[in-house]
């Protein structure tokens, strides 16, 4: 852990960019923007700084909270390792996941993905073999999505002037592609829906289902991967503990324990924050990482969202959905457990995606629309040097907020016996998945314990603990207020809801934030 990462370091009375948060994001746009000579701070609520790139550890084990694979990495010439490489001045290392990196299973079916286009298409073809010119077709989607949003996003850059008149050219070809479900983009490809599930199979990663998301969020998240995945050398706390010291060097300062209450604005202005402990430390820059439904709806003061009408255009958005992750630890190496180092997604064989969604969502006691197997332990090259003679694994399924509702009014670790019931119950059905995949595992856990929707609020902040911020429905990206600067001045955004979920949507988010505020071509710089 960096040094600087103190609760109460010595504090200057003025910064030139205070970032509240330090999701990748926040982490990426604090780098970018003190390698350019400003002064920043960052402010992080909870005890530990990262956002979803921090681990905890329990019971003598690790687990990463929010990182499980991260695609494009591979590539040493790839946008988002490039830029990985110059916010971390190249101390950033990657482990690779090997050929596969995911397998879809269906029912007692199972489908590989396999790194590199010609080898995923090959694959597929030997799946579906009446089916190539699909599959082909929509490889060849993919990538013509992934070659329009560049301008998509670059126009989010762009100043409001510069905007009026040229926000078309840059956003129409995209929003074409946007604007439709997954769904109805693939079924006019192939009418063979066990494809299309199959395809389909990562809608998790985003949270929505064929049918309700946008063809151009499953578009970016599919390239994504199509060279395969890989992890952080080291785990994922290097992510923060790399990009941080490139901060701190720079002359920022990253404070934990740290709680915003409120944006300083006046005269339509932005002058600093306030604390929670009344606090005040000021700058003519605030960045938000923390969603736009927290900056709006709780650090901006009310008389000003309801000025510019962002509680009105909030309405046209929505939280995703949450998930409840259980951290699984166990005795013995990965070796000698025989773990596999692809992750494992696991769908019903009697319904489509959407469908077994519904099913889930009206009632918790059915089956799981999906559950997600990841082995952290096996992926890590340095693992058994670390935590020699253990291993671990993230199993998640989606999670209707609405199901563990009654105890937002609780405290973490205080919720009750009915509380920790329903985890139990859930955690045991997760087992039996994992079981069902790995039956030679059973004997093998020594620690297992159950993060819920509301977890994800108390650590994250997130609305309804939305992991992906908001939806990634097609009316999404129609919202031009989905944009790193605001009507408020000296006020910007950065996160997920700017961009895409993940930690590369995270970290291009970072970019655009910075290019924006300074008018510097980040990516010919680092080019």
């Amino acid at each position: 852990m960096i040094q600087s990462y103190k609760k109460n370091p010595q504090l200057d009375k003025s910064y030139d960019a205070i970032l509240i948060g330090t999701g990748i994001g926040c982490l990426c746009a604090g780098a970018l923007l003190a390698k350019s000579g400003n002064k920043v701070l960052l402010l992080e609520r909870h005890y530990t700084a990262g956002g979803f790139t921090h681990v905890f550890k329990r019971k003598g084990f690790e687990w990463d909270v929010g990182i499980h694979y991260i695609g494009e990495v591979q590539r040493p010439n790839s946008i988002l390792r490039k830029l990985f490489d110059y916010v971390s001045d190249n101390k950033l290392k990657w482990d690779d996941m090997g050929d596969v990196y995911d397998s879809i299973i269906i029912g007692k079916e199972r489908f590989d993905f396999i790194k590199g286009v010609e080898n995923f298409k090959s694959k597929m073809g030997e799946y579906f073999p009446n089916e190539i010119k699909a599959i082909e077709k929509y490889i060849n989607l993919i990538f013509s999505v992934n070659k329009v949003s560049a301008k998509f996003y670059m126009e989010k850059a762009l100043s409001p002037i510069m905007s009026f008149f040229f926000s078309n050219y840059f956003r129409k070809k995209f929003l074409n592609y946007s604007d439709r479900t997954t769904y109805d983009v693939l079924r006019e490809i192939t009418s063979n829906e066990k494809l299309i599930k199959v395809l389909c199979g990562q809608y998790g990663d985003y949270g929505l289902p064929p049918k309700q998301s946008s063809f151009a969020m499953h578009a970016s998240l599919a390239k994504h991967y199509m060279n395969g995945g890989s992890v952080p050398n080291g785990g994922s706390s290097k992510i923060l503990e790399t990009i941080g010291k490139v901060i701190t060097k720079n002359g920022g300062t990253i404070l934990v324990r740290a709680e915003v209450n409120e944006i300083i604005i006046e005269n339509n202005k932005t002058k600093g924050v306030r604390l929670m402990d009344d606090n005040c430390i000021y700058a003519n820059k605030v960045i938000s990482g923390t969603g736009v439904f927290n900056t709006f709806k709780k650090l901006v003061p009310a008389s000003i969202s309801i000025k510019h009408k962002y509680l009105e255009k909030l309405k046209n958005v929505k939280p995703s959905v949450g998930y409840i992750c259980l951290y699984v630890g166990l005795k013995g190496s990965s070796d000698d457990l025989n773990l596999p180092k692809n992750n494992l997604w696991i769908y019903p064989d009697d319904l489509d995606h959407d469908s077994c969604v519904d099913r889930f969502t009206k009632d918790n006691d059915e089956e799981f629309p999906l559950v997600y197997i990841s082995f952290p332990s096996s992926k890590f090259s340095d693992w058994n040097d670390r935590y020699p003679g253990k291993s671990t694994i993230d199993i998640i399924t989606m999670m209707p907020y609405e199901s563990f509702s009654k105890w937002n009014k609780t405290t973490w670790k205080k919720r009750g016996l009915d509380y920790e019931s329903k985890k139990e119950k859930f955690s045991q059905r997760l087992l039996t998945h994992l079981y069902n995949q790995l039956p030679h595992l059973k004997g093998a856990v020594e620690h297992y314990e159950l993060s819920t929707p509301l977890s994800t609020e108390h650590f994250s902040n997130y609305k309804k603990g939305a992991l992906y911020g908001i939806d990634h429905n097609p009316e999404r990206f129609r919202q031009k207020f989905l944009k790193p600067k605001t009507k408020i001045k000296g006020l910007y955004i950065t996160g997920q809801d700017i961009v895409t979920a993940g930690v590369g949507g995270g970290l291009f988010s970072g970019l655009i934030t910075s290019a924006t505020i300074t008018g510097v071509n980040y990516l010919k710089k680092i080019f």
